[in-house]
């Protein structure tokens, strides 16, 4: 594992990675065990992911831990990953304060249970003054629903008079959106094996290197995590221009 933090660039490190940690359950299946007995494993891969990408210097963390589509899941497995979701935040609390690491929701708070609410605002206040990672979780959320919430918010404020349909630009949005006080990520993982976003991020992917790995999530480690990082490293990022524009502002000037 040294010899991947070795070669990683720490002057090229991605600002923030966003993961879809997917697989714990047909991880469980696998192993002849009930799907929550995967989401439980889970969190190990989840402790183990942020502890690297503090050590490793990375400013935000995005994890999808549930959609707004998991509601439609059975109900037993719905009430379990709540009660994990709870248990894990308050053992974690003192562990995220340690490393100085700040947590944020991003999500539709208003669909999680009342003791599910009540844990993760008592986790918010007691990180909020920690400055190192940013620990952003995605919980209840969807890209559809925050996209649409952001229309109606534009929509409200142009009929209150506080802006103008004509004043709106490319920098409109992003003020409206969940994540409008994070930059876009650069790196998107997905674990697993499926190769889709899955109404994760859509907006603010635009421009996101894309990386897939057949690891399911509780398998997934920091040794993982730095090829990630290195397949990153390794690729041109062009936003548009061509290969040869970006070497020349790139290269040192005589």
């Amino acid at each position: 594992m040294q010899d991947l933090i070795d070669k990683i660039d720490k002057q090229k490190l991605p600002r923030h990675i966003a993961i879809i940690m997917d697989g714990n359950g047909r991880w469980a299946e696998e192993k002849g065990e009930d799907r929550l007995f995967g989401h439980f494993h889970g969190v190990a891969s989840v402790r183990n992911i942020i502890e690297g990408s503090a050590e490793l210097g990375i400013e935000y963390l995005t994890l999808y831990a549930f959609s707004t589509e998991n509601w439609d899941r059975p109900q037993q497995e719905v009430d379990g990953l709540m009660s994990l979701l709870v248990d894990t935040i308050r053992k974690e609390i003192s562990v995220l304060n340690k490393n100085n690491i700040k947590l944020h929701v991003i999500g539709d708070m208003q669909m999680l249970p009342e003791f599910a609410k009540e844990a993760l605002q008592e986790a918010l206040e007691m990180t909020s003054q920690n400055t190192g990672l940013n620990l952003i979780m995605a919980l209840s959320y969807s890209s559809r629903w925050e996209l649409e919430n952001a229309v109606k918010n534009i929509a409200f404020d142009i009929e209150a008079g506080k802006i103008k349909a004509s004043d709106i630009n490319q920098n409109t949005l992003p003020q409206y959106l969940t994540t409008s006080n994070f930059p876009d990520p650069e790196l998107m993982i997905r674990t697993s094996g499926e190769y889709r976003i899955s109404n994760f991020l859509l907006y603010q992917l635009a421009y996101a290197e894309l990386y897939f790995t057949n690891t399911r999530w509780p398998d997934f480690r920091k040794e993982n995590l730095y090829e990630a990082i290195l397949d990153f490293q390794g690729r041109e990022r062009r936003f548009g221009k061509t290969g040869r524009q970006i070497q020349a502002t790139e290269e040192p000037s005589s």
